[in-house]
Parts: C-alpha cells; sequence; structure tokens
C-alpha cells in the first residue's frame, strides 16, 4: 500500500493535489492511504518551504505546484 501525503495548510491548491491525486490512484487501482500534512512545522520536517506539497512513502515529489491527474498517475506508478 502506498502512502500519499498532501503537504499544505488547506488552501485550495492543496485542496486540489489532494483531489487529483486521489482519482489518479483510484485509476491506476492502487491500494493507498491518503493523508493530509497540514501543520507547518511538519511540512517543513521534509524540507517543503512552497505548498503544495505531495510526497510518496515518505519522499517529496512535488513541490509548488498542482499536477493533472495524469502528470500524478506518472509519479504514483
Amino acid at each position: 500500500m502506498k502512502k500519499i501525503q498532501i503537504l499544505g495548510t488547506g488552501c485550495p491548491k492543496c485542496k486540489k493535489l489532494a483531489e487529483n491525486a486521489e482519482i489518479a490512484a483510484k485509476e491506476l487501482g492502487m491500494e493507498y492511504e491518503l493523508e493530509k500534512v497540514t501543520k507547518i512545522g511538519d511540512i517543513m520536517k521534509f524540507g517543503v518551504m512552497m505548498t503544495p506539497g505531495l510526497a510518496v512513502d515518505g519522499k517529496v515529489k512535488v513541490v509548488g505546484k498542482v499536477p493533472s491527474v495524469e502528470q500524478l498517475k506518472e509519479i504514483l506508478k
């Protein structure tokens, strides 16, 4: 099971990233757990200075942008 973490304080872009990541994971038919990391201190532990961010299994994959569902499918594979 993949652990998908959305790094952001809950802004509209963060919500859109969470939405797109969930769609991408479902379309790939993968088992996943979606976690929203919203505390600034916790986000900083990932070394992320710009939100939204996306981490997969603890590794940061996206910072400061909202990739499309298709782009996220490539990232999640």
